[in-house]
């Protein structure tokens, strides 16, 4: 029964850890990741507390749990910048979308409005033009959300368009195809980035098939890394160094997209 609430903590603790700040202001992220943390320090000291008596497993399970939570936070972050990339296919959609409603002589709230039928979350930029307010900050507004930091750059030229009299039409025609080179330029960059991902992933997974085959040639290299302090040392260490290469390949393909 202990090692089964030991488990329930380590696997609380994984999970707090897992946890990423997701609201939209900055206050509301700061509460989930003070709650976060609360949790990996309540699972963990309940982890510790029930296996104290139990050297071994308390390293296995943390272990377990540094696994987990890196894998996951790895998995969970790669989810969101696919979520980023469709919301930036998006605002391209948008931008082409409104410049054709306004060159077929729609008024630019009812192109808004359209575009929002099309993209639910412009819904409150459509509200506001149609109520004459301050479109070009309701899409800056809107540009805090992962992906859409080019609506700046559409709030720029709508503002710009607006005060200086020129065609808003031919504007956003000019946007739209700045935004869909530079989203082409991205997609190059991942591609070429996909091999390294891949291999950083091989890599990575090949202890774990050396261990499987070892087995299957008669040897015993789980009772080694699991019963011993030396193999427990060995595992860990070897865990250390695979994840740290994951998560620095992913570091280093996201810095290199950021920058395109």
């Amino acid at each position: 029964m202990t090692g089964w609430a030991a488990l329930a903590c380590l696997l609380a603790g994984a999970g707090g850890g897992l946890l990423t700040p997701a609201g939209s202001g900055v206050a509301q992220r700061g509460r989930r990741s003070t709650t976060s943390y609360g949790v990996v320090v309540i699972g963990l000291a309940g982890a510790v507390w029930l296996l104290a008596g139990e050297p071994r497993l308390l390293v296995i399970g943390g272990i377990g749990a540094a696994v987990l939570v890196v894998v996951g936070r790895l998995v969970v972050r790669n989810r969101h910048e696919r979520a980023a990339v469709r919301v930036r296919v998006q605002v391209v959609e948008m931008c082409a979308a409104v410049q054709a409603e306004l060159a077929a002589g729609q008024t630019p709230s009812a192109a808004i409005g359209r575009a929002a039928d099309e993209w639910p979350a412009l819904a409150a930029v459509g509200r506001t033009a149609a109520g004459g307010g301050d479109v070009p900050q309701a899409l800056r507004d809107l540009a805090s959300l992962p992906g859409a930091g080019d609506l700046c750059v559409v709030a720029a030229a709508w503002q710009v368009a607006h005060r200086t009299g020129h065609g808003l039409a031919d504007t956003l025609g000019r946007v739209a195809q700045h935004l869909r080179e530079a989203e082409q330029t991205r997609r190059v960059v991942s591609g070429e980035l996909a091999s390294a991902r891949a291999t950083a992933r091989l890599v990575a997974g090949l202890p774990l098939v050396a261990l499987v085959l070892g087995s299957g040639a008669g040897s015993d290299p789980w009772a080694f890394l699991l019963s011993t302090p030396v193999g427990l040392g060995c595992l860990g260490g070897g865990l250390a160094c695979g994840l740290a290469g994951l998560w620095w390949i992913e570091a280093l393909a996201r810095d290199v997209e950021r920058a395109r």
